[in-house]
């Protein structure tokens, strides 16, 4: 449990761009270290930001935001009573090289906790935090340690696809609902499992909407290809690669590992390519060295990737061949006034998923509030939600994917 004097804001309404966009770099020169973040300023990023251009479909083409219903509130009515020690839990990346993505989320989890805490007195919800080091191996040793303790009811995790891949079946047969806010390989919900549920687009859709933007909205003729190792990489590389059709070049497609840093064999095979756009599948400890190493060995074609590399730590360790690359997200831009009460616990702005780790952690919480507080009523309660978040609408069907989700495209400016 967080705990806190300041006095919480409503974040309730319409979803809004405006100034405080989610993805902007906080000091514009967040630094990377072995162990995540921090908000050190180095000058790096030479004030460059992320920041929203267009949500679009599957065509590639833009869709108008929509005014959504007020969204739901941690909060509630402020008369919620639970016992002692109830707790809901949150798996992911807090350390290692791809640590800021896991921190987003559970930062967002924590700002909805400390919400509805703070409004309740009567039922205080005890958040519990598990690193998985977005690795699959270590996540079937943490996993089982969720499941072990009684006292927690939900699960915002796993965060990455590998490390959900590894470990559904356990929650599924465990019953303990798993809402994540950012595992996106589309398999995920073909497994079969009855307690996941995913809280954005799948690659299914981001795939072929990026793909799509890059032809007919972008314009761009050629396109190489680059995946990384992980089951994120690889599914969303088969998803763009298909929806760019002839525009996708087999002669530069690649692969790298994740954890490389030399890329000067798949550069050169790049150069000699002359593309328009380079799209990476992967996460931005690989797509940052990538972007510099692209600019250094002479590539001019435009830097693109996903969600994996859709954070401020890309931006900071490319440093200035970050410039003009567009990223994709099955996320949103964080309304105003839930920046505010963000920057206000942690001193930062919002990053990648911070937005939906807020929504899910609210569900859950609302959940518990209205007196579902055994695993399988909290399970069966998101299941049946149908209700407006900061991000979207969060209704889900019967394999656990939403029924409606839309990609966003930011540039880095």
């Amino acid at each position: 449990m967080l705990s806190s004097t300041w006095r919480s804001r409503s974040t309730r309404g319409v979803l809004a761009i405006g100034a405080a966009a989610a993805l902007v770099l906080t000091g514009c020169s967040e630094k990377s270290t072995g162990s995540g973040s921090d908000s050190t300023e180095t000058g790096a990023a030479g004030g460059l930001s992320i920041q929203p251009v267009m949500q679009v479909d599957q065509e590639g083409k833009e869709v108008k935001t929509a005014v959504t219903a007020a969204a739901a509130d941690p909060a509630g009515d402020g008369q919620a009573t639970c016992v002692p020690g109830t707790s809901i839990a949150m798996a992911g990346a807090l350390t290692g090289p791809d640590a800021a993505l896991g921190i987003n989320i559970l930062n967002g989890v924590k700002l909805a906790v400390e919400q509805h805490n703070e409004a309740n007195p009567g039922c205080v919800i005890e958040l519990k935090q598990f690193d998985t080091e977005g690795d699959p191996q270590k996540a079937t040793q943490v996993i089982p340690q969720i499941i072990s303790d009684p006292t927690i009811l939900g699960l915002v995790g796993p965060a990455f696809s590998g490390e959900t891949k590894a470990t559904g079946q356990i929650l599924s047969d465990a019953g303990l609902a798993a809402v994540s806010a950012s595992a996106t390989n589309a398999s995920l919900t073909q497994n079969g499992w009855t307690s996941f549920f995913r809280g954005l687009a799948n690659d299914d859709v981001q795939g072929p909407s990026v793909a799509k933007y890059l032809v007919n909205t972008a314009g761009y003729e050629k396109v190489c290809v680059i995946q990384d190792n992980t089951d994120y990489g690889a599914g969303l590389a088969k998803t763009v690669t298909e929806g760019l059709g002839a525009a996708a070049d087999p002669a530069c497609a690649a692969s790298i590992k994740k954890g490389d840093k030399d890329f000067s064999a798949t550069v050169t095979r790049v150069a000699s390519a002359a593309p328009d756009a380079v799209f990476f599948a992967g996460y931005y400890a690989e797509a940052a060295p990538l972007a510099q190493q692209l600019k250094s060995g002479g590539v001019e074609a435009v830097f693109v990737s996903a969600d994996g590399a859709n954070d401020p730590q890309f931006v900071a360790q490319a440093g200035s061949a970050a410039t003009g690359a567009t990223l994709s997200c099955p996320c949103g831009p964080a309304p105003e006034e839930f920046t505010k009460d963000y920057e206000t616990l942690f001193g930062q702005a919002p990053g990648v998923y911070s937005v939906e780790g807020y929504d899910l952690a609210t569900i859950l919480a609302k959940g518990i509030d209205s007196g579902k507080v055994a695993r399988p009523d909290l399970l069966e309660y998101v299941r049946s939600y149908d209700g407006a978040g900061l991000a979207r609408q969060y209704k889900w069907n019967a394999d656990g994917e939403l029924s409606s989700a839309l990609i966003w495209v930011y540039e880095v400016k």
